[in-house]
């Protein structure tokens, strides 16, 4: 694999850690619907969670959630309709960010909380 496809892999992983962490449960990890993928699925508070990982060693060019364009969130929107009709939910359903920036070692962690709704699109 490239060393990009790892650092993505492992800015998941750590985001679905700090999600089971903070008490949330994970219904699915990289869902697709289409052209879309939600990177994680999960339930906290009896709302559905749709959240996107967006992650950088450096954010000298942009912080890593202003990669989230209208485009993307169209997508998620769409993909986040699927999985819910096809799984039969009926509950809230919130979309978050999951900014990640990883210096040497270490995560440092936005985590943008209902970072925008479906009908703002």
């Amino acid at each position: 694999m490239s060393i990009s496809y790892d650092f993505g892999k492992e800015a998941e992983d750590f985001a679905a850690n700090y999600l089971l962490k903070g008490g949330y449960q994970i219904l699915a990890r990289n869902y697709f619907s289409g052209k879309a993928e939600i990177d994680i699925i999960a339930q906290f508070n009896h709302e559905i969670i749709i959240v996107e990982v967006k992650s950088r060693s450096t954010n000298i060019f942009a912080e890593p959630e202003l990669a989230v364009n209208t485009k993307k969130k169209k997508l998620l929107i769409l993909a986040a309709d699927d999985f819910i009709q096809k799984n039969n939910f009926i509950s809230e359903v919130r979309f978050d960010i999951l900014a990640l920036l990883k210096t040497q070692q270490s995560w440092s962690v936005n985590h943008i909380i209902n970072a925008f709704n479906a009908s703002e699109i």
